[in-house]
């Protein structure tokens, strides 16, 4: 039996398995390897969550507007238990309006979840969080008591310039590279608030495999531990199917090209990155796609919908029982007789 005020995504997983093998795949999730990409000091700070929550009145987990699931820590999910939540999603102007519409109603369907969409342009939005905190925990409004908030995070979603603006001051150290924040602090940024920061954080097993290329797509995971290439190869499938018109447009293509592989020596050899003997310089023209991508001069891009991950999800539920179905079956077959 599913509980009403469980997670959309949790209630995806309990369809019926001939259900899950009528879905269709839009991208492979065995196409592309697996990204793990997990410093020591985020295994520090996903300890200090879990002894800090018992703590905690309210959660606000900044997401990624253009990857709201994908940017979402699973880990998180299961520690909040009935903890309220705002779920923050960053970087809004450079994802596409209507699909963060959708997730904003679909994030909204667990029960004690709300959520907001925010750029580092509206400063009067972000500090509107104290006041939906309050509206939160009408039992702490007007009074003493501290309203004791974790605020979580992947890397590179914007976290720190959001604590800076809810403190009126430079407290978090910001920049376009992740792995910026390396321990957790208390932050009392007024309105009888206690923000605990954390150091961004991202899990040690990203197992659906185009979650994982999403976030390297977007700049959640450090350009050193990525290949250029892959990502770019992903990314650019991906816009061809979703995002033509913008890419034609960019890139000043008179025809849609038939591949990924095809865009990127289209574009490598209008921006000029060729090697000797006019062959295209792969690793550099993928740099300048996903600079690009990320910068919003692409257009306003989100790489995942609703739907769509509740078909991943689907599909990663299947592969997750056919795994766990051939280990039983190893062990079933050198299990000594009795």
């Amino acid at each position: 039996m599913i509980k009403d005020n469980c997670s959309p995504y949790y209630r995806c997983a309990c369809y019926c398995s001939f259900k899950l093998l009528r879905i269709r795949k839009t991208l492979s999730l065995n196409k592309y390897m697996l990204i793990q990409w997990y410093p020591g000091h985020m295994h520090k700070a996903s300890k200090e969550i879990k002894q800090t929550l018992h703590q905690i009145d309210i959660v606000i987990e900044v997401l990624d507007a253009r990857i709201p699931f994908s940017s979402q820590n699973p880990m998180l999910s299961r520690l909040r238990g009935d903890k309220p939540c705002i779920k923050v999603l960053s970087k809004s102007d450079l994802a596409d309006p209507n699909i963060t519409q959708q997730w904003q109603s679909y994030l909204e369907q667990e029960q004690g979840v709300k959520s907001i969409a925010i750029t580092v342009e509206q400063p009067d939005k972000i500090r509107n969080l104290t006041d939906l905190c309050h509206k939160m925990l009408p039992e702490k409004s007007g009074t003493d008591r501290l309203i004791n908030t974790l605020i979580v995070g992947i890397p590179n979603v914007g976290k720190s310039t959001l604590i800076n603006i809810l403190a009126g001051r430079v407290i978090a150290k910001t920049g376009n590279e992740p792995a910026i924040t390396k321990m957790q602090q208390r932050i009392a940024i007024g309105n009888g608030i206690v923000l605990m920061d954390t150091p961004g954080v991202l899990w040690p097993n990203v197992e659906n495999k185009n979650s994982g290329y999403r976030l390297a797509t977007t700049g959640a995971i450090k350009d050193t531990a990525i290949d250029h290439e892959q990502i770019a190869d992903f990314a650019a499938e991906y816009l061809l199917v979703h995002y033509p018109d913008l890419i034609k447009e960019r890139f000043n293509l008179i025809e849609l090209p038939s591949s990924s592989s095809v865009l990127l020596d289209a574009i490598g050899k209008s921006r000029g990155c060729l090697r000797s003997g006019g062959k295209v310089d792969r690793d550099r023209v993928s740099k300048i796609l996903l600079a690009e991508l990320r910068s919003g001069m692409i257009g306003r891009l989100s790489f995942e919908t609703p739907v769509m991950m509740e078909q991943e999800l689907a599909e990663l539920l299947i592969i997750q029982a056919e795994k766990a179905a051939k280990k039983e079956a190893r062990k079933s077959k050198h299990k000594k007789p009795t």
